[in-house]
């Protein structure tokens, strides 16, 4: 009969299956807890041994994992951000829409895996503390603002190619149209609603379609703003 280690570690010795199991889990723990201290307290004013109290774990089995506060954070930034593009240039290649509803779609995505997230507050952090730590400005600069501007070049030369966005545009300075409605979001987010008018809510859905809108009508040729299927569902 073969052996099965995995049926007698749960069944026949279940606390050393239980600290097995824990080992696997730490960390996913640890960079969950690190990103609800780097967001809550910002990067220099967090402390290792915090983050590893908030995971239920020694300070050394955070460094058995993250030598260093710097690759915690690191690590942190590809688990909720970087290590998306992949999956995102993947959609980009198998998107069926137009182009003017594949940037509806960007935004809205961004926005549920991201910007509705506490991972939002990791780009805050960065404008706010990058100065004094220039290495993670590099670090977050290589591996988001890199690539994100990449995939949003992709969807420009897309809809240029295809007769849907005004071939005139320039192209780099369309990105930074593109991205900075989402930075004021997540400024939004994370800055105590210190950046809209007191009584006036702001619904980010709704203020998302209406970017789009706007990007839109700037973007767009009239074949483009005929294939526009409008706001993404």
């Amino acid at each position: 009969m073969p052996s099965s280690s995995g049926f007698f570690s749960d069944k026949r010795c279940p606390i050393r299956a239980k600290r097995e199991r824990r080992k696997e889990a730490r960390p996913g723990e640890l960079l969950e807890a690190a990103l609800e201290l780097f967001v809550e307290k910002g990067y220099a004013a967090t402390r290792s041994e915090e983050v590893a109290a908030r995971a239920g774990v020694s300070k050394g089995t955070l460094f058995l994992y993250f030598p260093s506060k710097e690759e915690l954070f690191k690590a942190v930034v590809m688990e909720n951000i970087a290590g998306r593009f992949g999956g995102w240039n993947t959609e980009f290649e198998q998107f069926e829409g137009s182009t003017p509803e594949m940037l509806r779609y960007c935004l809205a995505t961004w926005w549920e895996h991201v910007g509705a997230t506490r991972a939002s507050g990791i780009t805050k952090l960065i404008l706010s503390e990058g100065g004094n730590f220039p290495e993670l400005a590099a670090f977050y600069r290589r591996e988001v603002v890199a690539p994100g501007h990449a995939l949003l070049r992709r969807i420009l030369q897309r809809g240029i190619e295809r007769g849907e966005f005004d071939p005139g545009i320039d192209v780099q300075h369309a990105i930074y149209a593109i991205v900075s409605p989402m930075l004021f979001l997540m400024l939004w987010k994370h800055s105590a609603n210190v950046c809209v008018e007191e009584g006036v809510p702001l619904d980010p859905p709704r203020y998302i379609q209406a970017q789009a809108d706007t990007l839109l009508r700037g973007l767009c040729t009239p074949a483009g703003r005929a294939s526009d299927g409008g706001p993404a569902s």
